[in-house]
C-alpha cells in the first residue's frame, strides 16, 4: 500500500498555497495515508494549517533552529531520513523551493527524481511536460524504491479545507552539514498576491518600453487585486526583476484570468500560461501569436487601452 509524504513550503508564518495542490497530486496516487512534513522553527501554527487540508492524515513537525530558514542543504538530510520511515512517495512543489530541495533529497536517497507531475496514471506512472510543454511524456518510476517527485502546481486544483489531521512533533537524529549558511533574503515588498497562486495576473512585455511604464500595469493590477508578471523580453530588458518572469524559464501559472499586455506570445511564454482560464491579450500587432490562444483579444495601443480599462473599473 502506498504512503505519501508531502513537504510543506511556507514563509515562517503561513503555508504556501501550493501545498494544497501538491496534496491533490498525492491523493491522486490513492495512498493508504498522506502525511505532510513541516520543517521550521516555532512552526506549530503552520503545522495546524497543514492539518486543515482535506486528505491529510498527519502533520509531522520538525521544529529545530536549523530550520528557521528554508536552507535546502540542511533540510534535505532531514527529509530523506523521514522519507525512509515507511513512505513510498515523497512529493514537493515545482517551485523555487521544491526545485532546490527535492533533487538533493533524491540524491541522498539514491533515486531519480520525477519532475513536474501533471497527472497520475498509476502508483508509479505519471505524465509530465517536455519540450516547453509541446509534448507530454509518460514516465514510470523504478519499483520497490521511494518515488521522489515534484508536482506541477498549475496542473492541480487545491485540495479543499476541512481536514482534521493530527499534528506530531518529530525529532530526527540527523547530522546536518555546515558548509552552507543563510545570509539574507532580498525580495520586493508588495501587498499583491503571490504570482504562482494568484487568481488574476496582469503581465507586461517589451512593448511597455521602460520600467517606469510598468506603473500602468501595477495600477491596473491593484484595481483587480491581481499579481503582476512579465515576459522574458521585459525581464531581459531590465524593466522588472526576474522573479516576475512567466514562461518556460520563469514561473508556470494557472490563474483564472490572465492579461497579456504588450506580449507577442513566444512559445516559451505560452508554455507558462497554457493552463490559465481566460486569457485577455492586448497588442497593436493583429498578427501577434498571442491572439491564437487568447479568449479575448484587443488590437490597439496598450497606452490607450490600459488607462481605459482602469477608468472602467473605477466607474464600476
Amino acid at each position: 500500500m502506498s504512503k505519501v509524504l508531502v513537504v510543506a513550503e511556507h514563509d515562517g508564518a503561513a503555508l504556501h498555497p501550493g501545498v494544497a495542490r501538491v496534496v491533490s497530486c498525492g491523493l491522486g496516487i490513492q495512498p493508504g495515508g498522506l502525511d505532510v512534513a513541516v520543517m521550521g522553527q516555532d512552526c506549530a501554527a503552520i503545522a495546524r494549517q497543514a492539518a486543515g487540508i482535506a486528505g491529510v492524515s498527519r502533520v509531522l513537525c520538525l521544529d529545530r533552529a536549523e530550520n528557521a530558514r528554508p536552507l535546502a542543504a540542511a533540510q534535505a538530510p532531514q527529509l530523506a531520513a523521514l522519507a525512509q520511515q515507511g513512505y513510498s512517495h515523497l512529493l514537493g512543489p515545482s517551485t523555487t523551493f521544491g526545485k532546490d530541495l527535492m533533487p538533493r533529497a533524491a540524491a541522498l536517497l539514491g533515486v531519480p527524481q520525477v519532475s513536474d507531475i501533471m497527472s497520475v496514471e498509476g502508483e508509479r506512472r505519471f505524465k509530465r511536460p517536455v519540450y516547453a510543454g509541446n509534448a507530454v511524456l509518460t514516465v514510470e518510476a523504478p519499483a520497490e524504491r521511494i518515488v521522489v517527485a515534484t508536482a506541477r502546481l498549475a496542473s492541480w486544483q487545491a485540495a479543499p479545507e476541512g481536514g482534521e489531521g493530527a499534528v506530531e512533533n518529530v525529532v530526527l537524529d540527523v547530522e546536518l552539514p555546515d558548509h552552507t549558511k543563510w545570509l539574507e533574503l532580498k525580495m520586493p515588498e508588495t501587498e499583491r498576491p503571490d504570482l504562482q497562486s494568484a487568481s488574476v495576473v496582469v503581465s507586461g512585455g517589451r512593448a511597455l518600453g521602460s520600467a517606469d511604464n510598468f506603473s500602468l500595469l501595477y495600477d491596473l493590477a491593484d484595481h483587480l487585486g491581481a499579481a503582476v508578471g512579465a515576459s522574458r523580453a521585459a525581464v531581459d530588458a531590465g524593466y522588472v526583476s526576474n522573479e516576475m518572469q512567466v514562461g518556460q524559464t520563469g514561473k508556470i501559472i494557472a490563474p483564472e484570468l490572465y492579461f497579456a499586455i504588450g506580449i507577442s506570445g513566444a512559445i516559451q511564454h505560452l508554455t507558462g500560461i497554457k493552463d490559465a482560464g481566460v486569457i485577455v491579450a492586448i497588442n497593436k500587432d493583429p498578427e501577434a501569436p498571442i491572439f491564437e490562444i487568447a479568449d479575448i483579444g484587443l488590437v490597439g495601443d496598450l497606452f490607450s487601452i490600459v488607462p481605459e480599462l482602469k477608468a472602467a473599473l473605477e466607474d464600476s
